[in-house]
């Protein structure tokens, strides 16, 4: 019976221990999906800034080729050229 009773203590005491196991997984992974939400708030920040900043440099290397640097000028006339096709089309779909 002594042999029964050791067997059954020594179940309870891993069953124990695997609890505790799980509990303090448990807290781990909250802790791990807390981070990960912030992070993919951090990089949905991030991502807005860099297209703000890629607006911006975009702005900067059209107004630098219209003051009369040679390095962008081609890339300007080319925007200018698409942006005056796409008026005209506009502007025929209203004359129908």
């Amino acid at each position: 019976m002594s042999e029964l009773l050791e067997r059954v203590d020594a179940l309870q005491n891993v069953i124990s221990k695997l609890v505790h196991r799980y509990q303090k997984l448990q807290r781990q992974n909250e802790v791990l999906t807390t981070e990960n939400e912030q992070l993919k708030h951090e990089q949905e920040d991030l991502k807005i800034l860099l297209e703000n900043w890629e607006a911006k440099y975009s702005t900067l290397k059209t107004a630098n080729a219209m003051l009369g640097s040679n390095e962008y000028k081609r890339e300007t006339k080319l925007k200018i050229n698409t942006m005056m096709r796409e008026l005209d089309a506009c502007i025929a779909q209203l004359a129908d």
